[in-house]
């Protein structure tokens, strides 16, 4: 089974964000990276220098200014980690898109891009002249073309219609592409394998590339290609989204200077360290709390005879979509209802499973007497000793003790829990 698989592969505790054992050069298993020189100037030319990853990040704060230098352009292989210089440097590639306003997939593509070897050191040329875009090695977001043998991914022509799953039947994601996600289809397995140091075929690898599109750069795709995240008015105002962070750092209408070249380094920035961050959390922290929600789903009965309350020895754990996964997998008879959980004060916590792994509705929302009140007050009502609260909406509670926290779980299951939370 993969998920089988995959737990003897994946870490079983995080050695902090971007940590020894985390992420690791995705050359080098190559060789070394060209040294540095520097790229003509002119009409969107960036200076190129040594990008590769070290073999292994030491910290947050080093794969920072490591974004930070393949986003500039500045340093040398020499500088990050690689111990050689080339006496003869070979020519840079050069990674082609647009210029002017620029836009969160563009600059993902790129930060992607020179996540690979061959791209590594190379220039990115920001232009529209077909001239120019003809002499790079690679082009994404501009030219009107789809040509993966010839490595050109844009998707503003009319005629393209591509989205994961029709380049990758094995997938269920059906969202127009973006040059991100093109990329990402195209080079997604093999960057990651290089960044993890495991076989692009083997599951980490494909349970992260799934992850990783699912929850970060299918939304670039759709924000790209305007796509809305539901039908019909939307409640709110989305303002801070990666594409919307990335969108801010054009130049303002009205600003005297228009140029967008160091606005488009800080956006390649932005984006590939969010990039990294959200892959090394799902590695070290999402991909091993599958055993622990497993191990709890196979000891439900043991917690109550109803089978719908699940106990988790640890808090914080991200428990959602693995819930809702093993419940398709093993085919439970019951649904899960409520999650029992101590919190980091040494409290307990019960919390309702939600409908759907992003939905804010509760499968079971604790009873509609209980909401928003607290301590002796709602000890009193529920007739429970402990009671710490329970949130307005119903959706999670706190109690002293783990019996405590049990016998609201127990509670609300003989009461019905009321109407569903929202």
């Amino acid at each position: 089974m993969f998920w089988r698989r995959l737990q003897a592969l994946v870490p079983t505790r995080s050695k902090g964000a971007l940590g020894a054992g985390g992420l690791q050069s995705p050359g080098k298993s190559h060789d070394s990276p060209r040294g540095h020189e520097q790229c003509a100037s002119g009409e969107g030319a960036w200076p190129c220098g040594g990008r590769g990853l070290p073999v292994a990040m030491r910290g947050a704060a080093r794969a920072v200014r490591l974004v930070a230098m393949a986003a500039t352009g500045t340093g040398t292989s020499a500088d990050i980690g690689t111990g050689h210089k080339r006496p003869h440097p070979e020519p840079a590639a050069r990674i082609g898109t647009h210029d002017g306003t620029f836009h969160c997939d563009e600059a993902l593509a790129c930060f992607l891009l020179r996540l690979l070897p061959r791209y590594q050191d190379a220039e990115i040329v920001r232009t529209r002249d077909p001239q120019r875009l003809a002499g790079c090695d690679v082009v994404v977001d501009v030219g009107g073309e789809y040509d993966p043998g010839r490595h050109r991914y844009d998707h503003h022509q009319r005629s393209f219609t591509e989205s994961m799953r029709s380049l990758r039947p094995d997938k269920p994601w059906s969202t127009k592409l973006s040059s991100a996600g093109l990329v990402y289809c195209h080079f997604g397995a093999q960057i990651l394998a290089g960044l993890l140091g495991q076989p692009e075929d083997g599951p980490v690898v494909t349970a992260l590339y799934d992850k990783l599109y699912e929850n970060f750069v299918e939304e670039i795709d759709a924000m790209d290609n305007g796509i809305a995240p539901a039908a019909g008015e939307p409640r709110y105002a989305l303002s801070t989204t990666l594409s919307a962070r990335v969108g801010h750092l054009n130049p303002r209408w009205n600003d005297p200077d228009q140029d967008t070249e160091a606005g488009f380094r800080r956006a390649m920035e932005l984006v590939g360290t969010e990039f990294l961050q959200r892959l090394d959390f799902y590695h070290r922290a999402w991909l091993p709390a599958r055993a622990l929600v497993e191990e709890a789903v196979r000891r439900r009965l043991e917690v109550d005879a109803s089978g719908q309350v699940l106990e988790l020895s640890q808090g914080g754990c991200p428990w959602k979509e693995h819930l809702f996964q093993l419940e398709r997998e093993l085919v439970l008879p019951r649904p899960l209802l409520l999650v029992l959980f101590p919190d980091r004060g040494g409290q307990w916590r019960v919390q309702s499973v939600p409908t759907a792994p992003h939905s804010f509705q509760s499968r079971l929302p604790l009873p509609e007497a209980w909401r928003g009140l607290r301590d002796e007050a709602l000890s009193e009502l529920a007739g429970i000793p402990g009671c710490v609260f329970v949130h307005a909406s119903g959706f999670i509670g706190g109690n002293r003790t783990r019996e405590g926290a049990l016998e609201m779980a127990r509670r609300a299951l003989e009461l019905g829990g009321g109407t569903e939370s929202t």
